[in-house]
């Protein structure tokens, strides 16, 4: 075994260009592929950031089957002393009380629907940062009927700070209620959509306007890590079996899809790279074994059989093939590194694509180490599948035939 490994490995050098510009191309490719990787991980890191710290948080409590009807009346029973006693729980970091109605957003320019966010301005900027997205005003202050609209909102409704809105909604009886309220700032996240859909008041203004005291719709949870998860989720379904706890995941299953999807699908960008490798490496071993007809015929007709000989080739392709793998993970692991210090910005092409679609506009590529493993067996399959035509035409070769040519 050791000699076959020698001899092939001296066999690769008798052509060195041709076996530098394969093993290149095998390095370049897989360079390529853990690029893909880095930044799918990246996309799917600063996705799950934003929505846990920007929109949902790690969990949530609602009254059953409030997420998905928005009934006014879907109070939390004793929303407060369930407020004070989740912030008790060892894991949890913050909590913030929301009080939601779905009404209209009415200006002299237009209307729009929008969800009301009642909150309490200092529980609300340790859970979602609210205050740290003001791009244009400031955050609330001590005075009433202060609002804050997203700014994807202000420009279709082409309002700005200190403009004055109407919100209209419907109480706990089903009767319309109003309020005139000016817009204290204008807030950006990374989520177009949500800030088109969402605008935030102060929750006694809003409890004020619906005849409620005391009352929580919503109570959004920031735990002391993203790991805490589980560990927090099912002690609190335990602990409170009549309300609905859930994860960011639940919350919001098409982030959690658009994760698995693009996982699905990087692996799938590597095949394809690297089966479109497994050519050049076909035609490398192709050539090698055409250019030593002679000397394979004249093995053979000294009694080396055709599986040693094909064996010789199979392990010359693997050679071939491995010997690109630690050069290009090596270089993707190094632009990975540069990148992931300084980011990549995509603010000048795409940053309305990459809001509408919840992503910031400066991603952070990842090293996906959980991915190695599974990228070297698909190399190894390459190398396999690339050696199969050779492996043919050795086989198939006639030692007599061989050495007339």
């Amino acid at each position: 075994m050791i000699l076959l490994l020698q001899l092939a490995w001296r066999n690769i050098w008798r052509n060195k260009m041709r076996s530098i510009v394969v093993i290149a191309s095998i390095a370049v490719g897989l360079f390529a592929g853990i690029a893909v990787l880095s930044l799918y991980k990246g996309m799917m890191t600063n996705r799950i950031r934003t929505v846990i710290d920007s929109e949902i948080g790690h969990l949530q409590i609602h009254a059953r089957h409030f997420t998905q009807e928005k009934e006014i009346e879907m109070m939390i029973p004793n929303g407060d002393f369930l407020l004070s006693e989740v912030e008790k729980f060892p894991l949890v970091r913050s909590a913030a009380p929301r009080l939601i109605a779905l009404g209209m957003l009415s200006t002299t320019s237009g209307s729009a629907g929008v969800q009301i966010n009642g909150v309490e301005a200092e529980k609300e900027q340790q859970v979602s940062h609210l205050n740290e997205k003001i791009v244009s005003g400031n955050y609330f202050t001590e005075k009433k009927n202060e609002i804050l609209i997203g700014k994807k909102l202000a420009d279709k409704l082409k309002i700005h700070v200190g403009s004055k809105i109407v919100l209209t909604f419907t109480d706990t009886a089903n009767n319309l209620v109003s309020g005139a309220f000016k817009i204290r700032g204008i807030y950006q996240t990374f989520n177009a959509p949500l800030d088109e859909a969402n605008v935030y008041v102060k929750k006694e203004t809003l409890s004020g306007l619906l005849g409620l005291q005391h009352c929580i719709h919503e109570i959004a949870i920031i735990l002391q890590s993203d790991e805490a998860v589980e560990n927090t989720l099912l002690p609190l379904q335990q602990q409170y079996p009549s309300l609905d706890v859930a994860d960011w995941r639940a919350l919001s299953p098409e982030t959690n899809l658009l994760v698995r999807t693009v996982d699905d699908y990087s692996y799938v960008i590597i095949i394809i790279i690297l089966f479109a490798l497994a050519f050049g490496i076909t035609n490398t071993m192709l050539m090698a074994v055409l250019e030593r007809r002679r000397e394979m015929g004249m093995l053979m007709a000294l009694g080396t059989s055709r599986i040693r000989i094909s064996g010789l080739i199979l392990m010359e392709t693997i050679l071939l093939t491995l010997a690109g793998t630690p050069v290009g993970l090596f270089l993707g692991w190094m632009g990975v590194r540069y990148f992931h210090r300084t980011g990549l910005d995509f603010s000048s092409s795409g940053e309305e694509l990459m809001a509408s679609f919840g992503f910031s506009t400066r991603l952070y590529p990842e090293f996906p180490n959980e991915k190695l493993l599974p990228v070297l067996l698909i190399v190894c399959v390459t190398a396999l599948l690339s050696a199969i035509i050779p492996l043919i035409k050795t086989l198939t070769l006639k030692p007599a035939e061989a050495l007339r040519m």
